[in-house]
Order: structure tokens, then sequence, then C-alpha cells
């Protein structure tokens, strides 16, 4: 198997990964994984998809994360690992699909519109 090129997106995050057979390690923006999310939750998130799978310490990953915040780019790393598990091995998928890790979330920021001060906040309005 040579190298397997995804991409995952969350918000304005955008995670481009390179997978190879190896012992599992995660490398973010040339850094341990670990060290670039410092929480457990996100790290939690960033290897949720090995293991569903069951593929801890099976793959080498090489991430380039780019824009967004923490979070967000923990969920498009998880997003781009789920694509490229699912490349690697079809039976993957249904386990996957289950947990909702091949779904490209939508939500992103709403504009801010002319004449308003936020997206949604209107300018205090006097009737006289």
């Amino acid at each position: 198997m040579e190298v397997i090129n995804e991409l995952g997106r969350r918000k304005t995050a955008v995670a481009r990964i390179y997978m190879t057979p190896g012992n599992g390690k995660i490398t973010v923006n040339n850094r341990d994984y670990k060290e670039y999310f410092t929480t457990g939750i996100l790290q939690y998130v960033a290897t949720q998809a090995f293991l569903i799978t069951d593929n801890i310490g099976k793959y080498d990953v090489k991430v380039n994360l780019d824009g967004g915040g923490i979070n967000g780019q923990a969920e498009a790393l998880r997003l781009a690992i789920s694509r490229a598990l699912v490349e690697i091995d079809e039976n993957y998928r249904p386990a996957l699909k289950k947990e909702g890790l091949l779904r490209r979330d939508p939500r992103m920021v709403e504009r801010k519109k002319p004449g308003q001060p936020k997206a949604r906040k209107r300018f205090q309005f006097s009737k006289r």
C-alpha cells in the first residue's frame, strides 16, 4: 500500500493527511499530535476513527492543518482520517457512518450584513 492522501474540513479548518502503514505516529504540522492538541478531549476526537475501526498503532499519519480554531482542526482531522480508512477498507464504512464520522459538518459562521453591527444584531431602534 502506498501513501493515501485525503482532505477533511470543518468551519474554516482544513486538514490534509498522508497516511502510510506504520506504528501509529501522528504528526501534526511537524509536531506530535499530543503536543499540538493539548487536551484529552481533542486527542480523543483526533484518534476517534482509529478507535472505532480498531486500528490504533497500525498507520502513520502526517497532517497539514490550516485555518480555524483548535476544535475545528481536530474535527477536520477526524473526517480526513475516517475518509482514508474507508479508502483502505470499505468494510469500515458502516461503523464510521453509524458514528457520524463520514459526514462533513456544514455549519459555518453566518456573514456580517451591512448596516448592522453583527450577523443578526441590529442597532437600537428609536421610534421618536
